[in-house]
C-alpha cells in the first residue's frame, strides 16, 4: 500500500489559523477531490471538525486521543500505525494523510508521496507544515497556476521519496 500526504501550504509553510484554512482556491479543492476520490483519508480530529463531515466518496479515519470520540460514517483511530494497518487490511491502494500540522509531523517520515500545493501566501498562521529533507525527495510533477481576481497564485507539486 502506498502512503501519501496531501497538503496546501504558504510560502512560510503556513497551513492555517484558528483551525481554519488561510485561502480558498477552487482549483486546488478540485485537485484534492480528484486525487483522493475512492481512497481513505487519515486526519486529525481538529481537521475533521473544521471540515464538519466525512467527504463523499472517501473513507475517513479520524485520529484522536479521546477514546469515546465517534462520528457517523467515520472510523476513529488512536494511533497513526492503527490507521495504516486498518487501511492495509481493507485493501487500500493509497492512504492519504490529510492533516493537520501535528499529523503531518508524525507521518512525514512514513510517506512515499507528497502532493503539495505551494500557495503564494505570506501571513499570520498558527499551524505550519513540518520541514523535510529535500535530498530525500524527487519532484516528478509540477504545474504553475497564476493568480486571478479571486485566488492566489499557486504551484502544484508531486514529490516521490527517493
Amino acid at each position: 500500500m502506498k502512503i501519501s500526504l496531501i497538503a496546501a501550504l504558504g510560502n512560510g509553510r503556513e497551513l492555517g489559523k484558528d483551525n481554519k484554512m488561510l485561502w480558498h482556491i477552487k482549483e486546488d479543492f478540485l485537485h484534492f477531490k480528484k486525487t483522493t476520490m475512492g481512497h481513505t483519508l487519515l486526519m486529525g480530529r481538529k481537521t475533521f471538525e473544521s471540515i464538519g463531515r466525512p467527504l463523499p466518496g472517501r473513507k475517513t479515519y479520524i485520529l484522536t486521543r479521546d477514546q469515546g470520540y465517534q462520528r457517523e460514517n467515520c472510523q476513529t483511530i488512536h494511533s497513526i500505525n492503527e490507521g495504516i494497518e486498518l487501511a492495509r487490511e481493507a485493501g487500500e491502494e493509497e492512504l492519504f494523510i490529510a492533516g493537520g500540522a501535528d499529523v503531518y509531523k508524525q507521518t512525514i517520515n512514513k510517506v512515499d508521496t507528497m502532493y503539495l500545493s505551494f500557495v503564494d501566501y505570506v501571513g499570520v498562521a498558527d499551524a505550519f507544515f513540518p520541514e523535510w529533507n529535500s535530498e530525500e525527495w524527487s519532484e516528478v510533477e509540477s504545474h504553475e497556476f497564476k493568480a486571478t481576481d479571486t485566488s492566489l497564485g499557486w504551484r502544484l507539486v508531486r514529490l516521490e521519496r527517493i
